[in-house]
């Protein structure tokens, strides 16, 4: 089966890849690259020719809802409509819990793709899934240099992108399914300890100052906003056991 793979490269599209060859499919990696431009549309309906389903794996890194807006609204959009074209059966999207209920600007832009996805004339998939073990990498990231750590308390289920992507990977070659139950990792973790025990991973002993998020977004962050609801899968493999494989 030949399967797209919008953000083929990235931290889940990269595993997407991988379990969809492993599987005996063949993966298309939609991306700058191989002359596939997502937000012109640029390079699509040549690499979507004899494509039978697409996984949306792509990203834009920002926290402005107007950047986050314009970013999926253009590259979804251009999926869609490419792929009807095409004749894909099956629009495969990569969404995340809590977008609803935490009033981010990104995941504003997240609520817009999945409203895109649910009206377009691709028969489709939207799979919810929490926050990645990465996640307190990324965070790390972003912090200023400085003997303190200042990480915004929030309460978070972390997953494996590698469970994830053979989660998506497992859905493409299916039938669509709608939105399906959010995936969430094993356990309930506290950022600022992920991001804590990642620092003594890499032996820097910086101190980790949790402080709150102000405002309705970081309410809803301390209070869970971003952790599955009800039942559903949940990955294998803990945040201490993923660390414990990182390289120092």
């Amino acid at each position: 089966m030949r399967i797209a793979v919008a953000g083929g490269t990235g931290t889940v599209g990269g595993h997407v890849v991988a379990a969809l060859a492993e599987a005996g499919h063949e993966p298309v990696v939609l991306s700058r690259a191989g002359g596939v431009d997502l937000v012109t549309g640029r390079g699509l309906a040549a690499a979507l020719d004899g494509v039978e389903a697409v996984v949306d794996a792509a990203n834009v890194t920002t926290l402005s809802r107007k950047k986050a807006e314009a970013f999926f609204t253009a590259e979804t959009t251009h999926l869609l409509e490419a792929g009807a074209r095409a004749g894909v059966r099956h629009h495969v999207l990569l969404s995340i819990v809590g977008i609803d209920r935490v009033p981010f600007g990104y995941y504003q832009g997240k609520v817009v793709q999945e409203n895109l996805v649910e009206a377009g004339n691709v028969p489709w998939t939207v799979l919810r899934a929490t926050q990645f073990h990465e996640f307190a990498a990324q965070t790390v990231r972003t912090l200023p240099p400085g003997p303190v750590a200042v990480v915004p308390r929030a309460r978070v289920q972390p997953i494996a992108a590698r469970e994830v992507a053979e989660a998506l990977a497992e859905l493409a070659v299916g039938g669509p399914r709608g939105r399906v139950p959010d995936l969430a990792g094993p356990r309930e973790e506290y950022l600022p300890e992920m991001v804590r025990a990642l620092l003594r991973h890499r032996g820097d002993r910086r101190a980790v100052l949790a402080l709150p998020v102000p405002g309705s977004a970081g309410r809803a962050m301390r209070e869970g906003g971003q952790l599955p609801v009800g039942s559903g899968p949940r990955g294998s493999q803990t945040y201490a056991s993923w660390l414990a494989e990182q390289p120092k």
